[in-house]
């Protein structure tokens, strides 16, 4: 990781509080940069680093931000509609309000994560590392988590409906009055190896 971050190039974001379309960034660092209330189309950030970056509001449509890192950063009320952020990861980043719908989240790295708050709709997650992460209460709808790392997550409360369920252990993950339909209900009980008959 050391080695990827002295290769990335400090840049100063301009695109606040404005429309914004096909930006392309690779390879570089962004430090501080508060793009409240932006809004960003059809662009894309591969392999950048985002320190202390605040998405507060921001409405981000068809973006890349593939292999990212995210650091102290704050999704406040933020909108992400079909964006891809395959293979990025988040730390001690904030999700109060953050509204996903759509794209591909794979391997995305959010362990330990709040997502108490947030809404994911519609989207893949596969192989998504949500170990630990807080996701009491929150809505994880029609969300493709196959393969997903769930060990000690929290999802206690919250709205799995139409998603897939398969890598959910209800022996490692918490799933206490968690909202199911009867088709998930049988995916853990072959989770707990039931044998189910008619």
């Amino acid at each position: 990781m050391a080695t990827r971050r002295a290769q990335r190039r400090a840049v100063k974001l301009d695109w606040l509080a404005g429309e914004n379309r096909g930006l392309e960034h690779a390879d570089a660092r962004f430090d501080g940069a508060d793009l409240t209330e932006a809004v960003l189309a059809e662009s894309a950030f591969h392999r950048c680093e985002f320190v202390g970056a605040r998405f507060n509001c921001a409405r981000l449509s068809e973006v890349e931000l593939v292999d990212c890192v995210f650091s102290g950063c704050n999704f406040f009320d933020a909108e992400l509609e079909g964006c891809r952020l395959a293979g990025s990861v988040f730390d001690r980043c904030s999700f109060s309000g953050t509204v996903v719908t759509g794209g591909d989240w794979s391997d995305v790295r959010l362990a330990g994560a709040d997502l108490t708050l947030a809404e994911f709709t519609d989207l893949r997650m596969t192989g998504a590392d949500l170990s630990a992460a807080r996701c009491g209460g929150a809505v994880f709808t029609g969300v493709d988590l196959a393969n997903a790392r769930l060990a000690g997550a929290d999802f206690a409360g919250a709205d799995l409906r139409r998603s897939i369920l398969t890598a959910f252990d209800p022996r490692v993950v918490e799933l206490r009055s968690a909202i199911i339909t009867a088709d998930q209900a049988v995916d853990l009980a072959m989770a707990l190896d039931l044998a189910i008959r008619d």
